[in-house]
């Protein structure tokens, strides 16, 4: 394997819309939310093996959220867990974690990449990071990849980029989760690919664009440059990350750069950000019924997922297009039309019951 390859997993989320399997104590990442026998992390950490060295896998979390992520990849060590005190936004973790990495190797190339996605053919995907990285060694630019649209989502942020003949395209522009129209036009237009939030460039390259366009986050952490890797790396976080900008890596660097490329790619990929988006990639009965870990027998009933502790026994009636989860202490039963209300409903239920 090339020492030279880096991966940087966000973990640090809260999934608050697969409640109430995720919690704040445990969110959806270290869920077995596919029925795969592995959680999320697990599944992402497995799928970068394959290209990367484990030893060059970082997880970036919250600190809270330490002993979860040792747990679950026991085959890492403790440098490769980047403790976040304070949630502000993706920008400051990635480059705290191009500095930790430059420390160890300034050649490195880089993914980053979320813990929490699904991906169908990971051999298609190792290939497309293989292509990225690649050009991310002979070039100065910043990359990320787009997935070809099915159909005119509007929970997703859309790509434009510049028709060639290259397989990898110059972006025009970032536009933010657009309403159902505006998505159906860049469909039709052909020359706009789903932002999958899937980053790739070298340290070199990435750590320039923040001197560039983020210069008091950089001099905030350049401060630290002689603490990387070392037993004083976790104090000067814990002094200085809160210090940081609360901003995202693509309102503050890739919106603003003008050497950010986009390879459109295709495999099979959803970013399991509801229960509905988990629906659409789990195997389903006759009936179109989804089940998660239970014994299900369904009755006029269709279009449902269901997902239970182990071995439940489910006998449902009459009902369609629904999302029925239970937990150890709490049971969800909503239409899956009205799942973005999942986060105000989780409010109101641990109002009601403290111990939720």
């Amino acid at each position: 394997m090339n020492k030279n390859y880096y991966a940087v997993i966000m973990a640090g989320g809260i999934g608050s819309r697969f409640w109430p399997v995720s919690t704040e104590e445990n969110p959806k990442q270290f869920h077995d939310m596919l029925g795969t026998g592995q959680s999320l992390i697990q599944n992402t950490f497995s799928r970068l093996e394959k290209l990367i060295p484990k030893e060059n896998i970082l997880i970036a979390t919250n600190k809270k959220y330490k002993n979860l992520v040792l747990e679950h990849l026991p085959q890492v060590n403790e440098n490769q867990v980047l403790l976040e005190p304070a949630m502000r936004n993706t920008a400051p973790c990635i480059l705290y974690s191009a500095l930790k990495i430059k420390d160890q190797n300034p050649n490195a190339v880089m993914i980053v990449a979320p813990s929490d996605h699904f991906i169908e053919n990971e051999e298609e995907f190792v290939k497309n990071i293989k292509t990225a990285f690649n050009a991310c060694e002979k070039q100065d630019i910043l990359m990320t990849l787009g997935i070809k649209p099915s159909n005119p989502n509007t929970g997703y942020g859309y790509i434009q980029f510049e028709n060639s003949e290259k397989a990898i395209k110059k972006v025009k522009n970032f536009t933010e989760k657009p309403n159902f129209e505006t998505a159906k036009q860049f469909l039709k237009q052909g020359d706009y690919l789903w932002n999958a939030g899937i980053f790739i460039w070298s340290v070199k390259s990435i750590i320039k664009s923040f001197e560039k366009s983020l210069d008091e986050m950089c001099t905030l952490f350049n401060a630290g440059n002689s603490y990387w890797n070392t037993n004083k790396e976790a104090d000067f976080i814990e002094d200085n990350y809160g210090k940081a900008d609360n901003v995202s890596i693509d309102y503050g660097i890739m919106e603003k750069a003008e050497n950010v490329y986009v390879l459109p790619v295709d495999f099979g990929w959803n970013d399991l950000g509801t229960w509905g988006s988990l629906f659409e990639k789990l195997p389903k009965d006759e009936s179109d019924n989804a089940i998660i870990n239970a014994e299900s027998v369904f009755v006029n009933s269709t279009g449902n997922i269901i997902r239970t502790q182990k071995g439940k026994k489910v006998v449902v009636q009459g009902l369609s297009n629904f999302i029925i989860v239970e937990t150890k202490d709490t049971i969800l039963i909503l239409p899956k039309s009205d799942e973005q209300e999942i986060k105000q409903i989780s409010a109101v239920a641990k109002e009601k019951f403290s111990s939720i």
